[in-house]
């Protein structure tokens, strides 16, 4: 079951495979493999990896005849191991040539990713993103519209730069490149449409690495067109910092209802879990109250009432253990993704948090009686004690677990 949603901008619907984008249809979650698509083994690995952590559309990097090669051995061990996750191409200065060459790549692909920033320069940039268009349209793809401020069209810049210059009143280099950008989308959408390419078969996005500025770039662009939009700060850095840029820089958007797909793009440590970024995404729209997708565990933080670690260390066994439960779960309660646990430290905010939540436990603060009240639907259900009460909440968290999702 769906939370409730801002209402979204109205957009055509555009299907990647068996995925609609747009429209009143739920946020979709997407990512990219960071391995060489070249090594069929390590992209089929990884592919299967973001797809079981709920990428809904897994992106792969197409940049050499090897790599193109390889898209049909991908796609078909995917199917041979059940996983219909859609693949896209991502294509940068050579796509051209690549879906004219590899023609079982182009027929495999879900979606193209085509950037016109880099598509190349004067003529050859018309003629060879319009190449890439009518591959789409033969094949029956749809298209990403990919504009990145770190590889924009540096010909529409220098224009926009020239007229600014001219003005009585001339805006400031920064204000200029964000138009750039809006224009630079809009142009290449206006083109492929021009060329044949059905209205509800683009999608766009335009990245930036600025939280201010990615709001403003795709505020602009929806007022002014009805593709449907993919969200995603570029170069949002790595851990902490990487995810709250991108949470700061979406969720102002998605509260708006602009927004049909996004990615958070995590530098991941080396040799680190690309996943990461998956969770991430779920997480953003998950605490918008967007789309749910595993039972969220409200925590207190601590204070000084709370100098005994026995609420922390309960939260992290509940966490756990609803982890460790969810493959089950999730095959046997139909939305048991929207489950709201509480677990509190003192009698300050616990018992209401308790009481707000599905299911919640109350602990005892420092100085506080010995008891731990735990409450069902909003009302005290029963009073644990004793060393054993964490195990006791467990069973009753499976019990009412089964008593509230388990089918009729």
């Amino acid at each position: 079951m769906e939370s409730v949603s801002p209402e979204r901008r109205p957009t055509p619907t555009v299907r990647v495979a068996n995925v609609p984008i747009g429209s009143d249809h739920p946020i979709v979650v997407q990512s990219m493999t960071n391995t060489d698509t070249a090594d069929v083994e390590a992209t089929l690995a990884q592919t299967a990896a973001l797809a079981a952590a709920g990428s809904e559309l897994v992106r792969v990097t197409v940049n050499t005849p090897a790599a193109a090669a390889a898209v049909q051995r991908i796609a078909a061990s995917l199917r041979d191991r059940g996983i219909g996750v859609p693949l896209i191409g991502d294509f940068h200065y050579n796509g051209h040539l690549l879906l004219m060459q590899f023609p079982e790549c182009a027929a495999t692909l879900d979606k193209y990713r085509i950037n016109p920033g880099n598509v190349g320069a004067g003529s050859r940039h018309d003629e060879n993103f319009a190449t890439m268009i009518r591959v789409a349209i033969e094949r029956g793809k749809p298209v990403r519209i990919g504009v990145n401020w770190g590889s924009l069209d540096q010909a529409l810049l220098s224009t926009l730069m020239d007229e600014n210059a001219r003005r009585p009143e001339p805006k400031d280099a920064g204000a200029v490149l964000l138009v750039a950008i809006v224009e630079s989308g809009l142009r290449s959408a206006e083109t492929a449409e021009r060329l044949g390419l059905p209205h509800d078969r683009i999608i766009l996005s335009a990245k930036v690495s600025s939280a201010p500025e990615l709001i403003a770039v795709y505020r602009a662009l929806a007022a002014r067109c009805d593709y449907p939009l993919h969200l995603g700060l570029t170069e949002a850095g790595m851990g902490a910092r990487g995810l709250i840029a991108s949470a700061a820089a979406m969720a102002p958007l998605l509260l708006e209802g602009i927004g049909d797909t996004i990615r958070v793009s995590l530098t991941p440590e080396p040799g680190g879990d690309r996943t990461e970024e998956v969770r991430a995404s779920q997480h953003i729209l998950q605490s918008l109250g967007i789309r749910s997708y595993a039972p969220q565990v409200s925590a207190c933080p601590g204070c000084g009432r709370t100098t005994s670690t026995l609420f922390q260390e309960m939260a992290q066994q509940i966490e756990g253990h609803m982890s460790r439960r969810m493959p089950e779960w999730r095959k046997l309660y139909p939305g048991i993704e929207t489950l709201r646990v509480a677990v509190m430290g003192c009698v300050v905010n616990g018992p209401g948090e308790s009481k707000h939540a599905d299911i919640g436990i109350s602990l005892p603060g420092t100085g506080e009686a010995a008891k731990a009240p735990v409450y069902i639907n909003g009302r005290l259900d029963r009073t644990l004690k004793g060393e054993g009460l964490v195990a006791e909440f467990l069973e009753i968290l499976e019990n009412y677990v089964s008593s509230r999702f388990a089918p009729p």
